[in-house]
């Protein structure tokens, strides 16, 4: 189900859910999902439901292409997720390397479900930017609208 857009709250201190800075999606988890996972459609499944399952994001060498946000909740195989798809999200998975905000940012080979500072290599899009310097493997993001 697709989350609306047609208020703009403008009140500073408010929540990422209150703000209406981003758009959330709803998808059926294929596997485990942990909460800040970084995710991507599962194109294992066929026509449709390619868009309609998501997975965590497989750690690729170039980059992951199929990335499309950051789960909000953890999810089991079959369970429904609720994933940012657009905007700003708490605690997103990523690599300590992530050591500064504004950096842009791709799942690529340094693991499942958590991303990295794009790299000169890495052949598919940032899917986000890091808000704040990682800590614990941890960072606040802004999500780029690719669903």
């Amino acid at each position: 189900m697709a989350t609306s857009t047609l208020i703009q709250f403008l009140n500073a201190g408010q929540t990422a859910d209150t703000m209406n800075r981003r758009q959330v999606e709803t998808f059926i988890a294929n596997g485990a999902i942990a909460v800040g996972d970084w995710v991507q459609l599962d194109n294992s499944k066929t026509d449709a439901d390619r868009t309609l399952f998501v997975k965590e994001a497989a750690a690729t060498a170039d980059g992951n292409a199929l990335v499309i946000g950051v789960a909000t909740e953890a999810a089991a195989a079959g369970d429904q997720v609720r994933v940012v798809v657009s905007g700003y999200a708490e605690g997103a998975s990523v690599d300590n390397a992530v050591n500064a905000a504004g950096l842009a940012l791709v799942v690529d080979n340094t693991a499942a479900g958590k991303a990295n500072a794009i790299a000169a290599s890495d052949k598919a899009p940032a899917c986000g930017v890091s808000l704040e310097a990682a800590s614990g493997h941890l960072c606040d993001v802004w999500v780029f609208k690719r669903f």
